[in-house]
């Protein structure tokens, strides 16, 4: 597997398209940051981390949903940056996602933050995601 992040997104929206409740992904630094930054914003309900026999461990997302209308807080997650085609922003040409309404996650000098969080600390770096 040449793209970790990809395979991140990816078992987390076809979770979220089989109404699952948790989801299962192997763990690494970068992805336990997005995870991270995925619960604070408020797009999951919890996560825990795992260690397993083998050193890499596993992440256990549990997914949001509306009790309602059973929709789910994550209605989409784009990969932006990609192993053959790299995507950096500097700190003045920061993407907005939805108007501000969703968010850019970041790898930046200062560690992985949210588009927001680089405006205010006017830093610059690799879009790896968004999130609405």
């Amino acid at each position: 597997m040449t793209d970790t992040i990809s395979d991140y997104l990816t078992r987390v929206r076809n979770a979220i398209k089989a109404n699952h409740r948790i989801v299962e992904v192997p763990a690494s630094n970068l992805k336990k940051e997005i995870t991270r930054i995925l619960f604070e914003k408020g797009y999951i309900l919890n996560y825990k981390f795992e260690d397993t026999e083998n050193k890499q461990g596993v992440i256990k997302i549990a997914l949001k949903y509306h009790p309602v209308t059973k929709q789910s807080a994550i209605r989409e997650l784009n990969r932006v940056s990609r192993p053959g085609l790299r995507k950096f922003t500097g700190a003045s040409s920061m993407p907005r996602v939805l108007n501000g309404l969703g968010i850019a996650i970041i790898s930046t000098s200062r560690g992985v933050i949210t588009d927001k969080e680089a405006r205010q600390m006017n830093v610059g770096g690799e879009v790896l995601c968004y999130v609405s």
